[in-house]
């Protein structure tokens, strides 16, 4: 007695195309983001960002924003807990180091700026662009401020109607540098093909 047949699965062409497909495009497993640029790209972007405003212009009043800040804001507020609070540490100690401010001022302010936007992470979680912007653009104008202020007071003689206009670059500047940063975060999550 012969048994019956099941019918054959009909792959079809579409079905083998697709399995051509990938084994062309090669292994998809195990593909995941460099432990280096995952963890190093926000460090060493802000420790950059501090380098360049001694980069393109020379002049006598604060004109350029501090890049190095407003780098540490954007990644501080698109992804919360990458950058530890104590972050503002040592990345203010390298911007007081090439900046020319008195030792230790960019420490208080950054510092005092990664424990603000925490307890802003832990009150609001949900917030759009514009309050980002806001808190940041505060951020930023009491930073400028303070460290005038400790600048004056270590001899400094500098009066506060010379810091309007990099303050008003400043937050001007910080959509731009948030892009940047979105940017960055893009390429630091870029898989990578490990080659052997």
């Amino acid at each position: 007695m012969m048994a019956a047949r099941r019918p054959r699965r009909n792959l079809g062409p579409s079905a083998l195309t697709l399995a051509r497909l990938r084994l062309r495009r090669g292994r998809r497993i195990n593909r995941a983001p460099s432990p280096v640029l995952a963890r190093g790209v926000p460090w060493l972007s802000v420790l950059l960002a501090s380098l360049v405003p001694m980069w393109f212009i020379i002049a006598s009043a604060p004109v350029l924003p501090p890049f190095g800040l407003l780098m540490l804001l954007a990644w501080r507020q698109l992804r919360p807990g990458l950058l530890p609070v104590w972050a503002g540490l040592p990345l203010g100690l390298f911007d007081d180091l090439y900046s020319g401010q008195p030792l230790g001022s960019a420490v208080l302010m950054w510092s005092a700026a990664m424990i603000i936007l925490d307890v802003i992470e832990a009150r609001v979680p949900w917030r759009n662009f514009l309050v980002e912007w806001l808190v940041a653009s505060v951020i930023i104008a009491v930073t400028i401020v303070l460290e005038l202020v400790l600048a004056n007071a270590a001899g400094a003689g500098t009066p506060l109607l010379v810091l309007i206009p990099q303050i008003l670059i400043s937050i001007l500047a910080y959509p731009l540098v948030a892009r940047l940063v979105a940017k960055l975060d893009h390429f630091r999550l870029l898989p990578i093909v490990e080659l052997r």
